[in-house]
């Protein structure tokens, strides 16, 4: 009898754990949070929203913590959910799959996906499988450290460069800031790259020179600045941009990585 009850007090204590857990974290994975991260950069980490985050660890707010054990709500093996600022291109880099096998996975024949769709993700493959995952948004992104105040800062650029343009320029233009910094023949930080003036006295920027820089940054320039600084880069290691029909004979001549919109980039 004593056995018994023993045996059956064991199965209520460990009854009692899974039903303390948050919704879901008995089957979800964990990430341990890092400085500098927030609730949005681990979201989009993982493929998931904040709200889904906020409710499987029973945040009511926006503060975590270094060091914090967050459960990571599982999505169906081979799904992915759209989040506010994704498009095809920055999804298939997470999966290491290019845009046009998941615009057929899906049967889409255009571009356009909005957040909160279900994408099936072509070969059941899961984040970080790929050849260029996106990091976990920790504040050391390869060689290149940076503050909320860089963040800001590329963020206003990419808004005075490119904000009329589309989502993939905005990114593309932050990551060509960055590639200069990761160089060695440029500034090795954001504001040195963007506030650099050269041996003519000509400002590498012009909204740094008329004074657009100064202009808040729009929330979808945020968004490209954290993508660029998590390491997506849809120019493949550009060190310049210009718009197309600009008549500069040295831009011109420069090996050209990809045109975007109005924007050609090159090495």
């Amino acid at each position: 009898m004593n056995k018994f009850f023993t045996g059956f007090r064991y199965l209520l204590s460990v009854a009692a754990i899974f039903l303390l857990l948050p919704a879901g974290a008995a089957a979800a994975a964990t990430h341990t949070v890092s400085p500098g991260e927030s609730l949005y950069l681990i979201s989009r980490a993982y493929g998931t929203t904040v709200d889904a985050l906020r409710r499987a660890n029973g945040i009511y707010g926006d503060l975590i913590y270094p060091g914090q054990k967050l459960y990571i709500p599982g999505e169906s093996p081979g799904t992915y959910t759209v989040q506010p600022g994704d498009t095809l291109y920055l999804i298939g880099l997470r999966y290491g799959l290019t845009y046009q096998s998941i615009k057929a996975a899906n049967g889409l024949t255009g571009d356009i996906i909005y957040p909160g769709q279900k994408l099936v993700i072509p070969g059941n493959r899961s984040v970080g499988t790929g050849p260029a995952p996106v990091s976990r948004g920790t504040i050391s992104s390869g060689p290149v450290n940076y503050s909320r105040s860089d963040v800001d800062l590329l963020a206003r650029l990419i808004t005075a460069e490119a904000d009329s343009e589309s989502y993939l320029t905005k990114v593309a233009v932050g990551a060509v800031v960055l590639n200069r910094v990761k160089s060695g023949i440029f500034p090795n930080s954001i504001p040195g790259v963007i506030y650099q003036v050269d041996e003519t006295g000509s400002y590498q920027f012009e909204p740094v020179l008329n004074g657009w820089i100064n202009r808040p940054a729009s929330e979808e320039a945020r968004r490209a600045a954290l993508d660029a600084l998590n390491g997506v880069d849809p120019t493949n290691g550009a060190l310049y941009f210009f718009e197309s029909w600009v008549p500069n004979s040295w831009l011109q001549s420069r090996p050209v990585s990809l045109i975007l919109d109005s924007f050609t980039f090159t090495y």
